[in-house]
C-alpha cells in the first residue's frame, strides 16, 4: 500500500498504544486485585463440559445498525454463544436478546461504563467523545433518557451475563457490573511479550493469576479471542466489525478525528486510509489506529485454531483467515 500520512503513522502505534494504557492498566489491575474471585479459565470446556459447534462475536461498527443483524438472530432463532463486546450490548438488550457474554477492556475511568448505563452521568464532564460521534444511534439521539432506559435494562439482564472483564477495566466499569448481578470473570491484556525481562504482562499475570489474552487493541478483537481461545469455537461468526467508516460517513465522526486533527491539521483528510472491498465493491475508509487493528487481526485470523467468517456486511476486515459472507446465508447454511 502506498504510503500517506496515516499509514506513516502504523510502525509508531504499538508503542503509543502500551504508553496510552499501560500505566492505567497496571493501576486499574492493582484496584482490581480484591474483587478478583473468578477468571475466564473456568469456563474454558474443559472445566464446565459444556462445548459450541459455532458463536457469535457482536461488535458495534456502523454495520451493526445499518444491516441490523438481530433481526436475522431472531428470524432463526439463534441460541449459540452470543458474545458481545460492551459497546453492542445495549443493542442487544433494547431488541430482546441477552447476550450471553459481555466483553469490557478500556481503562478509561468513566467513557466505558457508558455502555452499561452510568448511574452518575449527570455528573460527568461534557464528553465529545458520544457528543461527535453516532456510535449508537439511540444514545445519540435521547442521551439522559436512553442512558436511564439502559440502566433498567442492564440491571433487569445483567444476573444472565457473564462480564469478561479486563483488570484494566476501571472501578466504574466494574461496580456497575457488579450491583446489575453479573457474575465476573477477569483477564489480562497482553500488554507486550511475556517473555521479555521485566514485561508489564508479566507483572502483571504475578499479581493477579488471571490469564493473559491478546487484545489486538480494542475489544472486538479480544471477544474474538476469548471465543476462540476460552471458548473453544470452532466456527466463530463475526457481526458489527468493520474497523472502518461507510462511504459518505463525515471524518469529525469517526473516533480518532481529534487527535488527527491535532496531529496534521489542514492535512487530515490526508491521514485517512481508503480500502476496497471486493467482497462489496465498496471502497470504505478508516484511521491509521483501525487499520493497525485490521493488520493485527488478519495476522491472528491466520494462527487461530478457529474457521471465522465475517458476516458483518460491510467494513474492511476480509483476507486469508476470514471468510467473508452474508449473514442470512452463513444461517441458511450453517442453521438449517
Amino acid at each position: 500500500m502506498p504510503e500517506n500520512l496515516g499509514t506513516s503513522l502504523l510502525k509508531y502505534l504499538p508503542e503509543i498504544t502500551f504508553r496510552k494504557t499501560a500505566e492505567m492498566g497496571l493501576a486499574n489491575a492493582r484496584d482490581n486485585l480484591a474483587y478478583i474471585e473468578h477468571t475466564v479459565a473456568e469456563l474454558d470446556p474443559s472445566q464446565t463440559n459444556q462445548t459450541c459447534d459455532l458463536a457469535m462475536v457482536m461488535s458495534a461498527g456502523p454495520s451493526l445498525h445499518r444491516k441490523d443483524p438481530i433481526k436475522l438472530i431472531k428470524e432463526h432463532q439463534f441460541s449459540r454463544p452470543l458474545i458481545a463486546a460492551d459497546s453492542a450490548m445495549a443493542y442487544c438488550l433494547r431488541n430482546g436478546v441477552v447476550p450471553d457474554y459481555v466483553v469490557s477492556v478500556d481503562p478509561h475511568p468513566t467513557r466505558i461504563v457508558r455502555w452499561f448505563g452510568d448511574k452518575y452521568l449527570g455528573h460527568r464532564p461534557q464528553d465529545e467523545y458520544f457528543d461527535r460521534q453516532e456510535l449508537d444511534p439511540t444514545m445519540h439521539r435521547i442521551g439522559s433518557d436512553w442512558n436511564q432506559e439502559l440502566i433498567d435494562l442492564v440491571d433487569r439482564y445483567g444476573p444472565r451475563i457473564k462480564a469478561i472483564i479486563s483488570t484494566s477495566s476501571p472501578a466504574s466499569v466494574r461496580d456497575r457490573c457488579i450491583e446489575s448481578g453479573m457474575d465476573l470473570y477477569w483477564w489480562n491484556p497482553m500488554y507486550d511479550d511475556y517473555e521479555k525481562p521485566n514485561s508489564l504482562s508479566k507483572k502483571i499475570y504475578d499479581l493477579t493469576k488471571a490469564p493473559c489474552m491478546i487484545t489486538g487493541g480494542n475489544v472486538g478483537t479480544s471477544a474474538w479471542v476469548f471465543t476462540a481461545a476460552i471458548l473453544r469455537a470452532p466456527k466463530v461468526v463475526l457481526t458489527g466489525m468493520d474497523l472502518s467508516y461507510p462511504p459518505g460517513n463525515p471524518l469529525p465522526n469517526t473516533q480518532y478525528y481529534t487527535e488527527l486533527l491535532e496531529l496534521f491539521g489542514e492535512r487530515i483528510q490526508e491521514a485517512y486510509i481508503d480500502v476496497y472491498n471486493p467482497h462489496l465493491d465498496e471502497t470504505w475508509y478508516t484511521d491509521p489506529t483501525y487499520y493497525w487493528y485490521r493488520q493485527g487481526f488478519l495476522e491472528l485470523a491466520q494462527q487461530a485454531p478457529c474457521i471465522t467468517y465475517n458476516c458483518t456486511e460491510g467494513g474492511i476486515l476480509f483476507g486469508q483467515g476470514i471468510e467473508f459472507m452474508n449473514l442470512g446465508s452463513f444461517f441458511h447454511r450453517e442453521l438449517s
